[in-house]
């Protein structure tokens, strides 16, 4: 939290531009394309990453598809983990994020930039009719990133909970190519009450083809991609402890 309060403070003026530009920008789709709002959705980014001390290590952005129209799912660590992703991903993107969290001061303004889908927790309904809109985009040529966790709470190390498999019937849908994403230590960003220089990995694995898990049902994809991520996290931790030995 305290890394969190010390970007605000250092970077206010940088907010007091930044926050009506981005809202500008999200207002005037006629005047900026998705490659405008995306590229100064980065600037943002970096400034905050710079300001808050955090180096990130990506590993495998061969593996991101060329082709447009794939779902990212990734571990979900802390406020860090899209920014972070993002970062290291070139391509336009957007992101399903809960609505109650959006609606704060710098997160509305970020996700309606990058025109992102918000999701109400306890309201089913609402809840199938994003995914199928979430669906319909990547058909059309979007990205995006969920994280099927569905929160962070307060993460100290690099363990999963359960992945929410309803997440992935966005993917069934669209039949789009699924990229999973490791995130390590990504926790420690804005979790730990420090400021000293933190490192992060974001992994993103190889994409996985509407081929592989066409005959899967929504549980199975969900526990399929956890797992490649679980096992991944735990190859890059057992990396580490090698290093120290």
């Amino acid at each position: 939290m305290l890394r969190f309060v010390y970007v605000v403070v250092v970077r206010i003026f940088s907010i007091m531009y930044f926050v009506p530009k981005m809202a500008y920008y999200a207002k005037h789709p006629e005047k900026y394309s998705e490659e405008d709002k995306y590229a100064l959705a980065q600037d943002v980014i970096r400034r905050v990453t710079k300001s808050a001390r955090v180096t990130t290590e990506y590993i495998g952005k061969e593996n991101i598809p060329q082709e447009q129209g794939y779902i990212m799912y990734s571990n979900h660590q802390s406020k860090y983990d899209a920014l972070g992703i993002f970062t290291g991903h070139k391509s336009p993107c957007s992101v399903l994020m809960d609505k109650k969290r959006s609606q704060m001061f710098i997160a509305k303004q970020f996700i309606d930039l990058i025109g992102g889908q918000r999701i109400e927790k306890g309201n089913p309904i609402q809840q199938v009719r994003v995914l199928n809109n979430i669906a319909g985009e990547v058909k059309n040529g979007r990205n995006y990133l969920i994280f099927p966790e569905g929160g962070y709470g307060k993460k100290t190390d690099n363990s999963m909970e359960e992945f929410k498999y309803a997440c992935f019937l966005s993917a069934i849908k669209a039949k789009c190519p699924i990229v999973p994403v490791a995130l390590i230590d990504s926790y420690k960003a804005f979790g730990e009450n420090s400021l000293r220089r933190v490192y992060t990995k974001v992994i993103y694995l190889p994409a996985i083809p509407y081929e592989e898990y066409s005959h899967m049902k929504a549980q199975e994809l969900s526990a399929y991609v956890q797992e490649k991520i679980r096992a991944e996290i735990e190859k890059q931790e057992s990396r580490e402890k090698a290093k120290v030995a």
